[in-house]
């Protein structure tokens, strides 16, 4: 069928190949579905969402939530294996650090001072527990102005 309808290969997201959409497809079924859900958000509450992800949702992914890092192990016949070893274990705010010169993929303003900062004002269990809140906050917000619009 492919053949008929002179499409050459069927493409489905995959890692490594770049006109793929594999990694922001990975990101939404692991974070930002288990927070947001798959239901439909009505427009009129895109605002509440994005400060709810700006406050709440980024800062928890990026400083609080431990990510495996691949390795990647090349076998005698040239084929390239992914390893997630414990020890690549981080956030990706300790990944940032932990790569050679960082400063240079910092935004103009932004110090590692600040950033060190905004990692350290909660503990990784307070960071959690606002995350569990925050959710259940926001859909409440949403349910009752939904209730009211209708």
């Amino acid at each position: 069928m492919l053949n008929k309808l002179l499409i050459e290969e069927q493409t489905k997201s995959r890692s490594r190949h770049s006109n793929d959409n594999a990694q922001a497809e990975c990101k939404n079924g692991a974070i930002v579905r288990k927070h947001l859900g798959y239901s439909h958000i009505p427009q009129r509450f895109a605002t509440l969402v994005n400060t709810f992800c700006h406050e709440h949702l980024n800062p928890y992914v990026n400083f609080h939530r431990p990510c495996l890092f691949a390795e990647t192990i090349t076998d005698t016949k040239g084929r390239q294996r992914k390893r997630y070893p414990y020890k690549l274990m981080m956030t990706p705010y300790e990944k940032l650090k932990s790569l050679p010169k960082p400063e240079q993929y910092l935004k103009i303003g932004i110090t590692f001072k600040d950033l060190n900062a905004q990692a350290k004002a909660l503990s990784d269990n307070e960071a959690a527990q606002r995350m569990t809140d925050a959710p259940a906050k926001l859909f409440k917000t949403i349910f009752n102005r939904s209730k009211k619009a209708a």
